[in-house]
């Protein structure tokens, strides 16, 4: 597998399952049409129309490419990790049950993880 070098910031969120600052990524308040792959090695994980404003500081989906996403539990059970299938880089969180859109489930996902290609 051909991985992108990471920076010390990606690193920490990717591989050491950080998490951004709120409202400081650079996909957060972004709309253009395209798909985001996963920074680390380039995988399709979303596609722009699924992306939605959740208000809550961090680009949100409310649903990812076929088989693209891996959930695990996190160790408390408090939230459910999501990962690239392909490499494992941590993308973030998922929530279900917020009622924010009509598929009900929310992908909180850091901008640093990601990499948008447009259409």
């Amino acid at each position: 597998m051909n991985l992108k070098e990471l920076t010390a910031e990606e690193k920490r969120v990717i591989e050491e399952k950080g998490t951004e600052a709120p409202f400081s990524g650079e996909y957060e308040n972004f709309w253009e049409k395209g798909i985001y792959v996963c920074k680390h090695c380039g995988a399709p994980l979303y596609h722009s129309e699924n992306k939605f404003d959740a208000k809550c500081g961090w680009p949100s989906f409310d649903d990812e490419i076929a088989d693209a996403v891996k959930r695990t539990p996190d160790p408390d059970n408090q939230r459910t990790e999501i990962t690239c299938a392909k490499c494992g880089a941590h993308l973030g969180h998922i929530f279900q049950g917020e009622e924010l859109t009509p598929k009900n489930i929310r992908h909180c996902v850091n901008s640093i993880s990601l990499k948008f290609k447009p259409n």
